[in-house]
């Protein structure tokens, strides 16, 4: 094969990798909408719908697990029990943000349009630079703080024009920086225990969704949810169950998808990828449930997602230096 062959079907497997992502990145977004919000499936069990989707998650990681045991020479996962003392012990308190985590997601993508969920879920960079600080004592640049101003300025700038066209939903927006804030939080303590798990990302999606499919059940008790899903008149649709089970497929593949796109090309390309997707993802949105949104709306999205960009870009150009920085300054560059 030729260098020109190579070179060609190594950026054809790349673009085909990074439409992937996008596509079961935004049906998932899609799908969720639905399933919380649509009237077609109209249960009011948020967090029901959220744990389902942990145990598809769950069952299809059991599933891999025994298959790569019988046959270990097709299907490769980890071998893990996540129900030992020691396991529990250093995973359970980060299954505790992993659950806040999409809890929080669901219920901001419940009472928001798909069109405003990026917006409604644009913090997350800028906690990400304040808990580093106070947490890992790490400081970051000014010129990525600067970023950070800018993304609290067109999430204030999105939040306002939606309340100047009424659709603004003030508890989505509250679920919205709370779901910013625990994925910022759930990054950084991921950190400290992947290298417990030999940086195995799938071993740590397997624990998390064993010990969130327990941690969702006296949540969803306390809201009362278990009396609307026994009152459920459609508990027995066919059609439910099959978005449910859409959903939470798509749920877990994202996942791989992530993993996948990160591991062809890097974690910088992944979030412009990721920010770019974003872009679609809104414009999609607005054309799916024919909304209509003003100039400064879109101006919004536009600054939230050139910061975005910028920040990333910047993140990246700042951990260049630090390999070639001694020791001590490594520490205090790196996010």
């Amino acid at each position: 094969m030729s260098l020109e062959t190579g070179n060609l079907s190594k950026f054809i497997y790349i673009t085909l990798v990074v439409a992937t992502y996008w596509i079961i990145s935004i049906l998932t977004v899609f799908i969720n909408k639905a399933l919380l919000s649509s009237n077609n499936i109209n249960l009011d069990a948020p967090l029901f719908i959220t744990w389902c989707q942990c145990m598809i998650c769950l069952i299809i990681c059991v599933i891999l697990s025994n298959l790569s045991k019988w046959f270990p020479k097709y299907v490769k996962f980890p071998d893990g029990h996540p129900y030992t003392k020691e396991t529990i012990r250093k995973v359970l308190p980060l299954s505790l943000l992993f659950t806040g985590m999409i809890a929080t997601n669901n219920l901001c993508l419940k009472y928001v349009g798909v069109a405003f969920y990026y917006i409604g879920r644009s913090l997350t960079t800028v906690f990400n630079v304040i808990f580093t600080y106070l947490i890992l004592g790490q400081k970051t640049s000014a010129s990525c703080i600067a970023c950070c101003a800018f993304i609290v300025f067109g999430f204030w700038l999105g939040v306002d024009q939606e309340h100047v066209a009424g659709s603004l939903s003030v508890l989505g927006t509250i679920f919205g920086i709370l779901g910013s804030l625990t994925l910022s939080l759930y990054s950084i303590h991921m950190k400290q225990v992947l290298p417990t798990l030999n940086q195995d990302i799938w071993l740590l999606s397997y624990y998390n969704n064993a010990y969130g499919v327990i941690i969702f059940l006296p949540l969803m008790v306390a809201n009362g949810e278990h009396v609307t899903v026994y009152n459920y008149d459609k508990i027995g649709s066919l059609y439910f169950w099959s978005a449910m089970i859409i959903g939470g497929i798509c749920g877990f593949a994202i996942g791989y998808a992530t993993a996948l796109q990160i591991k062809v090309t890097s974690p910088l390309t992944h979030n412009i990828s990721g920010t770019a997707k974003a872009c679609v993802q809104t414009v999609l949105a607005t054309y799916w449930y024919n909304e209509e949104k003003s100039f400064m709306w879109w101006i919004s999205n536009c600054v939230v997602l050139g910061a975005s960009a910028v920040y990333a870009r910047l993140r990246q150009l700042d951990l260049s230096k630090v390999h070639k920085e001694p020791k001590e300054v490594k520490q205090q560059l790196k996010v």
